[in-house]
């Protein structure tokens, strides 16, 4: 049974969202463990949302902890077509300030300890990955916020770094150098397991300072980012709100098909625990 086709899957500083109606929370459990707090069902704008806050409730767990297969995965079960996805990300470029809007549509990945694909132990998949992120969604995400008057770019390259510790000034120099324009921590996996689980994802990040590269700025400190966060959640929420009213009808986008001749393994060779445990993702091509 499909409880919401829109997710919205909140970063650092947005752990509940006001105005929901009709809301109740769920515990939902996946193969892969609990999700990162319980997923909270409700109308947003009159549209059925799953709402679930990417660190917990109180902000509980690191970047490179998080329960990413289980987040999306159980977003995947309730029947989640779309997955907005909030951020707080570091500038790498002088045009890019504080408090401004990013949607990214490239992504550099420097993570090296999670776990970022729902298959191994007996299938193997491909997915293509060259566009991470949904266009058709971001480009709804920044056409509300240019609606509502919000300072946003679209079309950047972000970096997704380890963490927990913020860049040294020497690795945010290299990655200015590379041309990438916002630096973050948690935009991986879950890109790559959406895609996998053909949902479609889009990141929409505040920009709470510079990095560290701009040596006549402030260096960056858990301070600045949480006042910065504090101030540009709230048209973090406006976008939101708009966006999910604006979302297409039907999706013909590279996401909604993305693992269409992408499972290699003969079917009658994947085990059949594996069949069970991934068929709310595989279950279309794999019987």
């Amino acid at each position: 049974m499909v409880e919401a086709k829109v997710g919205i899957i909140g970063g650092s500083g947005l752990y509940q969202i006001e105005g929901m109606t009709e809301a109740r929370e769920i515990r939902v459990k996946t193969p892969f463990g609990d999700p990162s707090d319980a997923i909270t069902l409700g109308k947003l704008e009159g549209v059925q949302v799953a709402f679930l806050p990417r660190h917990g409730r109180g902000h509980l767990i690191s970047p490179s902890e998080l329960p990413a297969k289980a987040n999306i995965y159980a977003m995947k079960t309730l029947g989640v077509e779309y997955i907005l996805s909030v951020a707080t990300v570091g500038s790498l470029q002088e045009k890019i300030r504080p408090l401004d809007i990013v949607i990214p549509d490239q992504i550099i990945d420097r993570t090296f300890l999670r776990d970022n694909t729902f298959f191994g132990k007996g299938i193997v998949g491909h997915v293509a990955f060259a566009d991470p992120f949904c266009p058709v969604l971001g480009d709804v995400l920044y056409d509300s916020a240019r609606e509502l008057e919000i300072r946003a770019h679209d079309g950047s390259i972000c970096i997704v770094m380890e963490g927990p510790q913020f860049s040294t000034r020497a690795e945010s120099e290299l990655y200015r150098s590379w041309g990438a324009h916002v630096i973050y921590m948690t935009g991986l996996p879950e890109a790559k397991l959406a895609r996998e689980a053909e949902i479609c994802y889009a990141t929409m990040a505040v920009v709470t300072d510079y990095d560290c590269w701009k040596e006549t700025y402030e260096v960056v400190s858990v301070d600045m980012v949480v006042d910065n966060l504090r101030r540009g959640v709230e048209n973090i929420k406006r976008i939101l709100k708009h966006a999910i009213t604006h979302l297409p009808k039907a999706r013909n986008c590279i996401c909604a098909s993305a693992l269409k001749n992408a499972i290699i393994t003969s079917p009658e060779l994947i085990p059949e625990q594996v069949k069970k445990d991934l068929a709310p993702i595989i279950g279309k091509y794999v019987k």
